[in-house]
């Protein structure tokens, strides 16, 4: 049974042709995140990923890997600490924070890492439902 203190990593990474294909789907076609020359000018000194994809990893692993079978996403918060590149690798960390069990639901701390500095990206919570998972 799942409980408090919980918790689910991940590792992944996103391509330029990801970013590209993101900024397709998404109508977000900022220079920041596909033109080479507008990203180096920037105050980054390279395209930065979209903060969005960036979080997409929690509905991977809410929709795909981790008690993924009956998931209804009710809310999520996000805070974006630091940009996010291309062809670095990420851990994401969901961790259970409170459950609300007469209502099937569970509150998750949100977070994603730069795995080679430790450096949180970014931060947040999300409130799932689940009457198949989350049944006590």
């Amino acid at each position: 049974m799942i409980k408090t203190g919980d918790s689910f990593r991940h590792k992944f990474s996103y391509t330029q042709t990801d970013v590209d294909g993101y900024a397709k789907v998404s109508g977000d076609t900022n220079p920041l995140h596909i033109d080479e020359a507008a990203g180096a000018a920037s105050m980054f000194g390279r395209r930065i990923i979209h903060g969005f994809l960036g979080a997409s990893v929690f509905t991977k692993i809410f929709g795909a890997l981790w008690y993924a079978d009956g998931h209804v996403y009710l809310s999520q918060t996000m805070k974006w600490l630091k940009p996010m590149f291309t062809d670095v690798e990420y851990e994401a960390v969901v961790t259970v924070k409170e459950i609300f069990a007469e209502k099937n639901r569970i509150l998750y701390d949100c977070e994603v890492f730069e795995v080679s500095t430790g450096d949180k990206t970014i931060a947040g919570e999300a409130m799932l439902l689940n009457k198949k998972q989350y049944v006590w």
